[in-house]
C-alpha cells in the first residue's frame, strides 16, 4: 500500500484456484506479491501456453474473467462502473474556458495541450498532458469554471473520472485525500514563485523550486518526416534509435515492420481499431515509439502524423530550404503537435548557413537543431546492408556526446544545460571550468549566459572544443588590453565614457556575420531593455550585436540599439546575472551554473550622518592614515544594479534543478584581462575539482539517466517479445469466437444476475482489507465459490466445472 511498509492481506487462494490470471490477461506486471502460507504444489503455466489454452477453447476466457471478478470488492467494481473511457480526436477540444467542472480526466495515451485566453484576448499555453497526467482535478475539487481550454494534440484515449465517484473515493479512503492535497500543494506553490519572481512582470517567471512541468518530458511518440527524398531517412531514424534506446525502450515503426508484424491488411481502414489498440499497446511498452512516414502522403503517413507527440522534420543543410511535398500538407491540416526542424550536416563539411531562411519558410516550427552525422548516416547501402551495418551499430554503446545523443535528450526531456554568469575578465575562468567538464565526459546541449558569459557561450555553441575556445577568447583578451584603442574611443561623457566603436570591432572581429540560428549548439544571452524596463532574452538575429549588448556596462559604453525594434539595450547583468531559471523555462532538466561575479565587501565604514569627499580624499592619499572602506559612486550604482540579481541567485542556488558552481576568482578585478590564463588555470583546476568528486558519486549518471524510464517494466516488455500476439486486440479477437449464451438462459436471468450482485455486495470482502478480517474471507471463500459455480458467470455465459482439467 502507499505509504506504508508492512504488508496488507489482500485474499487467500484455496486449492484448485488461479493466482496471476489477470496479469497474463492484461500484460500488465502483477501488482501484489504472492506468498505460500504453507508447502504447496502448483502448476506453473506460461504466458504463451495460456493463450494457445484460450483460443482452443475461448471459453476459457470468461472463466477466468470470472474468478477475476470474483476477488474484485464491491468497492472496485463500483470505480469500474463510473469510470468512462472516451476518445478525442487531433484537434478537438476536451473542454473549453469557462465550462462547468464535473469531472477528472486521466491521459491513458495521446497529448493535450492546455491554453489560457487572456482578458486582452491574447492565447497562452499552460501546459501540456501525457499519459498518466492528471487533467482539470484542481477545477473538479474546488468545483471552479474550467480555468482553461484544453484540447487534444493527437488522438488520445482518456478515462473520465465523474466528481461523484472522486468524492465516493475520498470518503472511503481518506489517504488519496492526501496524496491530492500533495499534488495541489504542488501547482499552488508553482504558481506563487512565478509570480512573486523577480521578473513577474517581463513574461519570463521564475522557474519555481517546485520542480515546473518541462513540456518535453513526457513525449511519447515522434514522427520523422523527410523535407526531400534525398534525406537519408532509414538511416536517421536507425541513428535516432541507438541514441534512444541509451535513455529507454524505444520501438521505431516504418509501414513494412507494421506489415510485417500485423499483416499486409494491416493499414486498410477496416482494420482501425485493432492498428490503434496495438500502437497504443506499443507506447505502454516504450519509452518512445519513433514513427516514421513514407516519402508520399500514403495512409500511413497520415496515422504517423496524428499518432505523434512531436514532429521532425529532417532537411538536409547543404541543400536550397525549399519546402516539401508533406510539409506543405502539415502546413493546410493545422497539426497542432510539437514541430522541431532538425538540419542534417556532413562530418567533414561545412558549419550551419541560412538557417533563417529555413525558418522562415516554417513559421510552424518551434524551434530547430544542427546534427553533424556520422559518414554511415550518408552512406549509399541497400536495405539489407544497412540493417546488416546497423545491428552491429547498435552491439556498441551510444556516444552520449554524439549530436543523435543531444536529440535523444531533447526529445526525452533529458536536456543538460550550461549556463555562465557575468563578471568581466573574472569569466576567462568559464573556460578553464569548460574543459574540465569535457574531460569528465558531461554533455551539453543547450548553452546560455550574460555579459561575459554570454560572449564566452557564444564562442562554446560554435566551436563545441574548449581549446578552440580559449585559443579566440585569448585573441580577443588581447584586444581588451590595448590602451591605444581604447583613448582614442574616448568621447564626451554625457550617455558613456567611450563611443563604443571599437569594443563593437573587436566583438564584431570574433563573430563577424553570424546568426544566433547558426550555432551548432541552441544558444541564449539576455540583456537589460531600458525602454521596456524588462529582462530580454535573445535566441535569435546577429549574434555579435547581441553578445555586444550583454557586455553594455552603464557609464562605460552606450546602450545598443536592438536592430529589431530600436529598444535600448544593456547588459543583462543588472536583472539576471545567472540566467540558470531561463534556460530551465527552454525544456533543461539539469542546468550546470557558473558563477563568477563580484563579491561585495560587508565591512563597510561607519562614517556616521554625513560624508565629506575632502576627509576620503585625505584618507586615500595619506600614506600613513587609517584606511577606509567606504564605496565610490560606480560601485554604489554597480550594487544598486545587481540589488534585483541577489535574490534572484539565491533562489537558483536553492533550486534541485540547478548544480551551481563559483571558481575562487575574488581576488581578480573585473578588466583584469592580462591576467587570461592565469584566470582559466584557477577555473580549471576548480572544475576539475568539482567534477571528480560528482565522478565519485552519481551525479553524472543521474543528469543522463531519464526518470520515466524506470516505468517500463522489462519484464513486461520480454512477455511481449516471447509471445508477440498477446495483447488486448488478440483477446477481443478470442472472445469473439465464443458461441452466444444458451436461450434458457434468458427465463428469469435478470432477476438472477441482480439477486446475485446484491448477495456479492452484501457478502464480498472490501478492497485492500486488512489483515484482521482477510484471513476470514479467506476461509468462507471456499464455501462461497460452490455457490458461484453454479451461476452464471458476469459475462453470461456458465463457466466449464473448475474439475475439468481442460476448462480448468
Amino acid at each position: 500500500m502507499i505509504d506504508k511498509e508492512e504488508d496488507v492481506c489482500l485474499f487467500l487462494t484455496q486449492p484448485g484456484e488461479l493466482v496471476g490470471q489477470l496479469a497474463v490477461l492484461t500484460g500488465e506486471p502483477l501488482i501484489f506479491t504472492i506468498k505460500a502460507n504453507r508447502d504447496c504444489t502448483f502448476l506453473k503455466i506460461s504466458k504463451s501456453d495460456f493463450y494457445e489454452i484460450m483460443r482452443e477453447q475461448p471459453s476459457v476466457v470468461l472463466s477466468v474473467a470470472h474468478t477475476v471478478a470474483a476477488r474484485m470488492s464491491p468497492f472496485v467494481r463500483q470505480m469500474d462502473f463510473a469510470i468512462d473511457w472516451m476518445a478525442v480526436e487531433a484537434g478537438r477540444a476536451l473542454y473549453r474556458q469557462g465550462d462547468k467542472s464535473d469531472c477528472t480526466y486521466i491521459v491513458l495515451n495521446g497529448r493535450l495541450r492546455s491554453v489560457i485566453q487572456k482578458g486582452s484576448g491574447k492565447k497562452e499555453l499552460v501546459g501540456e498532458y501525457g499519459r498518466g497526467d492528471l487533467v482539470g482535478v484542481v477545477e473538479a475539487l474546488t468545483r471552479q469554471p474550467r480555468a482553461t481550454t484544453v484540447h487534444a494534440v493527437r488522438d488520445t484515449e482518456l478515462a473520465k473520472l465523474p466528481e461523484g465517484t472522486l468524492n465516493n473515493i475520498k470518503r472511503r479512503y481518506p489517504q488519496v485525500v492526501t496524496r491530492l492535497i500533495h499534488l495541489l500543494s504542488q501547482k499552488i506553490l508553482g504558481n506563487l514563485q512565478q509570480l512573486r519572481g523577480p521578473f513577474a512582470g517581463s513574461g519570463l517567471g521564475m522557474a519555481s523550486s517546485s520542480e515546473p512541468i518541462n513540456p518535453t518530458s513526457n513525449l511519447s511518440t515522434v514522427a520523422v518526416l523527410p523535407v526531400c527524398d534525398e534525406v537519408p531517412m532509414a538511416a536517421f531514424t536507425l541513428e535516432l534509435q541507438h541514441a534512444l534506446n541509451a535513455i529507454g525502450p524505444t520501438l521505431l515503426l516504418t509501414s513494412d515492420i507494421i506489415r510485417a508484424r500485423l499483416g499486409s491488411s494491416a493499414l486498410e481502414s477496416i482494420q482501425e481499431y485493432r492498428l490503434s489498440g496495438w500502437l497504443a499497446q506499443q507506447e505502454d511498452l516504450h519509452r518512445i515509439v519513433l514513427y516514421q512516414t513514407d516519402c508520399t502522403l500514403t495512409p500511413w503517413t497520415l496515422r504517423c502524423i496524428r499518432q505523434a507527440d512531436c514532429v521532425l522534420i529532417v532537411g538536409l543543410g547543404d541543400q536550397e530550404p525549399a519546402l516539401g511535398e508533406l510539409e506543405q500538407m502539415l502546413e493546410n491540416t493545422a497539426v497542432r503537435a510539437l514541430k522541431q526542424l532538425v538540419l542534417l550536416h556532413r562530418e567533414d563539411g561545412a558549419g550551419p548557413a541560412r538557417t533563417v531562411e529555413w525558418l522562415n519558410m516554417r513559421t510552424w516550427c518551434s524551434g530547430h537543431l544542427h546534427l553533424r552525422c556520422p559518414r554511415r548516416v550518408f552512406s549509399r547501402r541497400s536495405p539489407a546492408k544497412l540493417r546488416e551495418m546497423y545491428e552491429k551499430v547498435f552491439e556498441r554503446s551510444a556516444d552520449r556526446h554524439s549530436d543523435f545523443s543531444r536529440l535523444a535528450r531533447v526529445l526525452t526531456g533529458n536536456t543538460i544545460a550550461l549556463v555562465l554568469g557575468g563578471g568581466g575578465a573574472r569569466g576567462c575562468s568559464h573556460i578553464g571550468v569548460i574543459k574540465a567538464m569535457e574531460e569528465s565526459g558531461i554533455p551539453i546541449d543547450l548553452v546560455g549566459g550574460t555579459s561575459i558569459g554570454a560572449f564566452i557561450g557564444a564562442l562554446y555553441a560554435e566551436e563545441r572544443s574548449a581549446v578552440r575556445t580559449k585559443q579566440r577568447a585569448r585573441e580577443w583578451a588581447r584586444c581588451m588590453n590595448s590602451v591605444f584603442e581604447t583613448v582614442l574611443d574616448l568621447t564626451y561623457p554625457i550617455t558613456s565614457m567611450f563611443s563604443g566603436s571599437a569594443f563593437n570591432a573587436s566583438i564584431n572581429r570574433v563573430f563577424q556575420d553570424k546568426q544566433i540560428e547558426d550555432l551548432w549548439l541552441p544558444y541564449f544571452n539576455v540583456t537589460t531593455d531600458i525602454t521596456a524596463s524588462a529582462m530580454r532574452v535573445h535566441t535569435d538575429g546577429s549574434l555579435w550585436r547581441y553578445v555586444r549588448a550583454s557586455m553594455t556596462l552603464s557609464g562605460y559604453l552606450p546602450p545598443l540599439c536592438d536592430p529589431k525594434d530600436g529598444n535600448l539595450l544593456m547588459d543583462g547583468g543588472y536583472i539576471n546575472n545567472l540566467p540558470a531559471d531561463i534556460a530551465r523555462n527552454m525544456g533543461a532538466k539539469t542546468v550546470i551554473a557558473i558563477d563568477v561575479g563580484s563579491q561585495d565587501e560587508t565591512d563597510l565604514c561607519n562614517y556616521g550622518d554625513s560624508l565629506s569627499g575632502w576627509w576620503l580624499l585625505w584618507k586615500r592619499l595619506n600614506p600613513w592614515a587609517e584606511k577606509v572602506k567606504v564605496p565610490d559612486m560606480a560601485e554604489i550604482q554597480s550594487r544598486l544594479a545587481y540589488v534585483s540579481c541577489v535574490r534572484q541567485l539565491e533562489v537558483v542556488k536553492s533550486s534541485s534543478y540547478c548544480e551551481y558552481i563559483r571558481p575562487p576568482i575574488d581576488r581578480f578585478k573585473t578588466m583584469d584581462f592580462g591576467k587570461f590564463d592565469e584566470i582559466y588555470d584557477v577555473g580549471y583546476q576548480h572544475g576539475k575539482l568539482v567534477f571528480e568528486g560528482w565522478s565519485r558519486g552519481d551525479v553524472i549518471e543521474k543528469m543522463v539517466k531519464d526518470r520515466r524510464s524506470a516505468d517500463f517494466n522489462e519484464s513486461k516488455r520480454m512477455d511481449v517479445l516471447t509471445c508477440p500476439s498477446a495483447g488486448f486486440t488478440d483477446l477481443a479477437e478470442i472472445v469473439s469466437r465464443i458461441e452466444p449464451a444458451q436461450p434458457y438462459l434468458s427465463d428469469g436471468y435478470g432477476d438472477e444476475e441482480s439477486d446475485y450482485l446484491t448477495e456479492f455486495e452484501d457478502e464480498g470482502p472490501e478492497s485492500l482489507r486488512g489483515e484482521e478480517d482477510a484471513a476470514e474471507w479467506g476461509s468462507a471463500e471456499a464455501e462461497e465459490d460452490k455457490s458461484l459455480r453454479s451461476r452464471p458467470s458476469l459475462a453470461g455465459t456458465p463457466p466449464p466445472p473448475p474439475a475439468d482439467p481442460d476448462g480448468f
